[in-house]
């Protein structure tokens, strides 16, 4: 049998992407998953509590978001993708296909902020080798969730390739944000439209809604010129903004709805 060749936008013809179109908007099946629908929606059961700093938060106030963001999704199905055997070129294939790929999220619809201080330990600005951490506290929040995440992912602008691997290294996804915010994948679909339950992106030549209840929050997400190689925990290159990563104002479908001294509820 005639090896598959793979086609991707960058360099499908239009005939090309418009037959991808065409199989996306019809019920037959994409990697196993039948139609219709440019969407692919992974959901997922939250199974302990979330924490995700945001990006303008110090060490010392880890103020949480109440959902993952776009480049935290990406980067949990690239570091699933080690755990689903795929080589270490597959890898890096799959990372920079999903570098266009927009990444939507509907969170669980009752979540409460709980605001905590903790003792941590921390380096001495003093330089004393007898005492090389000295205590302190911190701020820290983390959110529990009742309900489940749904993870979309456009495949308008990808190809079987990434349709089938998103499939396969979907189950392997066990936790997203913080170490320890684990989750449980339970079921795909594919859907032609998102809801005003998923979060949506401000941007200007975009229309968006607005939830009842929702907040704007920027999330970040792969940029234009993302690499396996500058992206990676164990890199000593330097990430720059708006090329290797990009921060979007968001609309967040859920909003605060009771707060106290110790704790805020967000609800959809």
């Amino acid at each position: 049998m005639a090896a598959r060749r793979r086609v991707t936008p960058a360099v499908a013809s239009a005939e090309e992407q418009r037959a991808w179109l065409e199989a996306l908007s019809n019920a037959e099946p994409i990697a196993g998953v039948p139609g219709p629908g440019q969407w692919l929606v992974l959901q997922y059961q939250p199974t302990t509590l979330f924490s995700l700093k945001i990006s303008l938060a110090t060490s010392s106030v880890g103020k949480t978001l109440v959902v993952p963001t776009p480049y935290s999704i990406k980067m949990a199905f690239v570091d699933a993708a080690f755990r689903a055997d795929l080589t270490d070129n597959e890898v890096s294939d799959f990372f920079q296909s999903l570098v266009g790929i927009d990444v939507r999220i509907a969170p669980p619809p009752d979540s409460v902020v709980t605001h905590t201080f903790v003792k941590i330990r921390q380096e001495s600005r003093g330089g004393n080798i007898l005492r090389p951490y000295i205590s302190s506290i911190a701020y820290r929040e983390v959110v529990h969730q009742r309900g489940r995440y749904l993870w979309a992912f456009d495949l308008s602008k990808g190809d079987t390739t990434l349709a089938e691997r998103l499939v396969r290294i979907g189950p392997h996804v066990s936790y997203i944000g913080k170490r320890g915010s684990f989750i449980q994948f339970s079921n795909l679909e594919r859907r032609a439209a998102l809801g005003p339950d998923f979060t949506q992106p401000i941007r200007t030549k975009e229309s968006w809604t607005v939830a009842e209840r929702a907040h704007v929050v920027p999330l970040d997400d792969f940029g234009p010129e993302a690499d396996l190689e500058i992206l990676s925990s164990f890199s000593k290159k330097g990430a720059v903004r708006d090329k290797h990563r990009c921060f979007i104002e968001t609309v967040v479908p859920v909003g605060v709805i009771n707060t106290g001294p110790g704790f805020t509820q967000y609800g959809s």
